[in-house]
């Protein structure tokens, strides 16, 4: 069980929590929600004892795991060590059993606390600990040959996974993840969902990724209205209660309103007449009827609607056997691509998919000319232009101005009005849009970009990863924002809901440079990876096959990261 009492966090005059008060019980899996700037992160860390809150009391138990967010604090640790450190109590324990075994003169004081140090050891498990570490990381996409290598060999995306290996390690009685499928990939967030669905502590988790919530979460634990409310169902089910609730509370407030004057109108005419009396009645129960205070909710959604200044030809890309390998430190070689064709066609949504490292941001970087392929080549077609949102948000945002200057650096015509409009709809208001670039957060980078895209109409729009840092509505509001454009999209995307309702065709990265190239949405798309699975028929229950699949041999179950999605 998980107590918050009367808890309160503010950073000077800005008040986060007032008196908050809400429980956290066993065998129950809770999201976390709320817009960027809630409080989502700040709520974590004081539960995790991170950071201090300004009052109240925290009751947690005695053996939580932990998500934390520093790649680069165990560089120097083997990486199996990294995962075993998630049991504290384990791990302090082994090290000073370690430490007194390489003593030459054991003194009896010594073997009593061996003893002691065995006993504990053995009640956290650990004579399975390293087997279960294992297969922590193997589950996690960490290969075995690895685990015995220093975490400073590992690229920030494998690190991150092994610090959410950290965190489910020993089956602890509470566990905090803040955004736990970032740098996840598709396969290995269907293994996590499958693993917190078998956890019967106290999860709490912090996700922008919509499918994740509705997929992993019990009850939904929002922050609005200066507190956290805790609603039974996924996701999607509290946003029905919460709106319901809402929309009940401001009818009844729109009655008692009529009520209210009705009555007032009675007061005002009869007040000092002959029926005062009655007047006077009405006045008690004008006072009795009141209407219900509704806060103003923190919700914010931006408005993203791009638009173009003029149409593509038909064909907007010709992509014509494009190859592209790289060598890595040790010498190896590393095919990312290998002769993939395709025609983009004006008016697609193309959802990019598939695990990480199989080059799908390196297609990316190659459609928008910063990447050069080995071979082959891409050809744009008539009156293509490219507006692009690189995976490193922080790419091409120059540090040393304000939101505002920047955006007017990729004005044309428009007037300030019409760049801080822009601002405005991507919750840059007021003092907002002089915030400086540098200290801006993920999100609001993220939807800094996004104005900058909006502002340049362009009408193909190549995104790599553009909802890491987007809270819901933010994703949502892209979602929307993309189905609706005239122009073409190919995203990157780890966003199942996104790629479920806005692709309108999928490029799909399998291992061994195999490319599906489908031309409908995802649904359709893993449901003919059924039927190929089913009929073990590369070309798929319509007898169809891409020209990248061709002669790739029977298409083993194992190569596909869909299975079980």
């Amino acid at each position: 069980m998980i107590i918050v009492q009367d808890l309160v966090k503010s950073y000077g005059s800005r008040v986060l929590f007032e008196k908050v008060s809400v429980q956290f019980s066993p065998n129950n899996r809770y999201g976390l929600t709320g817009p960027n700037g809630a409080g989502k992160s700040t709520f974590l860390k004081i539960l995790q004892g991170d950071e201090e809150s300004s009052g109240g009391i925290i009751t947690v138990p005695r053996r939580v795991g932990i998500l934390r967010q520093d790649q680069f604090k165990y560089d120097q640790v083997r990486i199996i060590d990294t995962v075993l450190m998630g049991n504290k109590f384990l791990w302090s324990a082994m090290e000073e059993r370690d430490q007194l075994c390489e003593e030459e003169n054991i003194t009896d004081e010594m073997g009593m606390r061996l003893a002691e140090l065995e006993m504990t050891i053995a009640e956290e498990n650990g004579y399975v600990a390293e087997n279960e570490a294992i297969k922590l990381l193997q589950g996690i996409g960490i290969p075995k040959d690895k685990h015995f290598n220093l975490m400073s060999s590992l690229p920030t995306d494998l690190k991150f996974r092994v610090l959410l290996a950290q965190a489910l390690f020993g089956d602890p009685d509470a566990l905090f993840l803040d955004e736990p499928t970032n740098y996840l990939d598709l396969e290995s967030i269907n293994w996590l969902e499958n693993r917190l669905k078998q956890y019967n502590g106290t999860l709490i988790v912090i996700s922008h990724d919509r499918h994740f919530l509705n997929s992993v979460c019990t009850h939904i634990a929002d922050i609005d209205y200066d507190t956290v409310i805790t609603y039974p169902g996924n996701y999607d089910d509290m946003v029905l209660a919460k709106t319901s609730s809402r929309e009940r509370i401001e009818n009844e407030n729109r009655e008692k309103a009529r009520k209210i004057e009705q009555l007032q109108d009675f007061v005002n005419k009869f007040g000092a007449g002959t029926r005062s009396t009655q007047a006077q009645s009405k006045k008690k129960e004008i006072e009795r009827i009141g209407t219900t205070e509704l806060k103003k909710s923190n919700i914010q959604r931006p408005y993203i609607k791009f638009d173009i200044k003029r149409p593509s030809g038909k064909e907007v890309l010709t992509i014509k056997e494009i190859s592209k390998s790289y060598t890595q430190e040790d010498g190896s070689v590393i095919q990312a691509i290998k002769n993939f064709s395709t025609i983009i066609r004006r008016g697609e949504k193309v959802g990019i998919i598939g695990n990480n490292g199989l080059g799908k941001t390196t297609l990316l970087r190659i459609l928008i000319g910063e990447l050069a392929p080995d071979s082959g080549s891409v050809l744009s077609g008539h009156e293509v232009s490219k507006g692009y949102f690189p995976q490193d948000y922080k790419q091409g945002i120059q540090p040393g101005l304000n939101a505002f200057e920047w955006l007017e650096r990729f004005a044309k015509d428009e007037n300030s009005e019409i760049l801080r409009s822009y601002l405005g709809r991507m919750l840059f208001s007021g003092e907002e849009a002089l915030k400086k670039t540098e200290s801006l957060s993920g999100g609001e980078s993220a939807r800094l970009i996004m104005a900058r895209l909006m502002l340049e109409q362009n009408n193909l729009l190549i995104l790599d990863e553009p909802t890491n840092h987007l809270d819901l509505e933010a994703v949502s509001a892209l979602s929307e924002a993309i189905k609706s454009f005239v122009g073409t999209v190919l995203f990157v995307t780890h966003d199942r809901d996104l790629v479920s309702t806005a692709a309108n065709r999928i490029i799909a990265f399998r291992p061994n440079n195999i490319i599906d190239d489908y031309a409908g949405p995802y649904d359709e798309y893993l449901f003919s990876l059924k039927g190929k699975n089913q009929s073990n028929n590369p070309a798929g229950e319509d007898g169809k096959e891409s020209k990248n699949n061709k002669n790739k041999g029977k298409n083993k179950k194992e190569n596909s990261v869909y299975d079980n999605l």
